[in-house]
């Protein structure tokens, strides 16, 4: 009997099939880290995605470079209403309170151009329509009424960047937006209280522009009258000479010194 010719190898155990299950087992060592990285908590498109760039400082994220843009925007309304309130202000208080914010935002200023610098990030040169028209605003005011405008219109803008800074401290994985967050954090607390030391803030009208997350006003509305034959604030005029801060003191800088 004639023996019988070899059987060739069939199935996955052929040669053409290892090659197969060799290609197909590649494909997917390939294909599920990404799938499995991607998935993760954190780690995901918000990490990942092109908004976020590499500096040697670490991580830009998008709400970084927003919170830089939004220090410049700051400085470049609040400094020239401090330096109104100066001149136009009728009581002490409100001066003084003119006087932390040219000085807190001259300091944030000379920060934010700084970091922005280092960062190569370019920076705005005047205010935005909404700021220009809170300059209007206040400049058109006179009297008793500029100081309740003055007071008013700042401490809710300032109450809302507030949220802003604390949050971009909390998340930023970047070193130089969070040295500036320190700053801007201790600068924008300092001046929401020598806000309120003037007397004139509408503690209900702040909550509920806070509550609905709107802009602070930029028309004359009414509001709570300010002090007529007495100008003494319902609060002290001069903050303490050491403010106490729940915060701890920015990262290069004490805060602003009282005039």
């Amino acid at each position: 009997m004639r023996p019988r010719p070899p059987v060739n190898g069939r199935g996955i155990f052929s040669g053409t099939g290892l090659i197969i299950t060799g290609l197909a087992a590649t494909l997917a060592a390939l294909i599920f880290p990404i799938w499995s990285y991607a998935d993760r908590s954190g780690t995901g498109v918000d990490v990942l995605n092109a908004q976020t760039v590499s500096t040697k400082y670490g991580p830009l994220s998008a709400l970084d470079r927003e919170f830089v843009t939004k220090v410049r925007l700051a400085g470049l309304w609040e400094l020239p209403a401090g330096q109104q309130a100066l001149q136009k202000g009728t009581t002490q208080a409100v001066r003084t309170a003119g006087q932390h914010l040219v000085e807190g935002h001259t300091f944030l200023d000379e920060r934010v151009r700084d970091v922005a610098s280092q960062l190569g990030l370019a920076l705005p040169n005047e205010p935005n329509d909404q700021q220009k028209q809170w300059l209007a605003t206040l400049s058109s005011a006179q009297g008793v009424e500029y100081d309740r405008q003055f007071a008013n219109i700042l401490r809710i803008a300032h109450g809302k960047v507030f949220s802003v800074v604390a949050q971009v401290r909390a998340t930023t994985r970047n070193s130089l937006v969070r040295a500036l967050a320190d700053d801007a954090n201790t600068t924008v607390l300092d001046h929401i209280k020598i806000l309120e030391a003037t007397g004139y803030v509408d503690w209900d009208a702040l909550a509920q522009e806070m509550a609905s997350g709107s802009t602070p006003p930029i028309t004359n509305t009414p509001g709570p009258p300010g002090p007529t034959t007495d100008p003494t604030p319902a609060v002290p005029v001069t903050p303490s000479a050491s403010p106490t801060y729940s915060l701890p003191p920015p990262a290069t800088s004490p805060p602003p010194s009282e005039s």
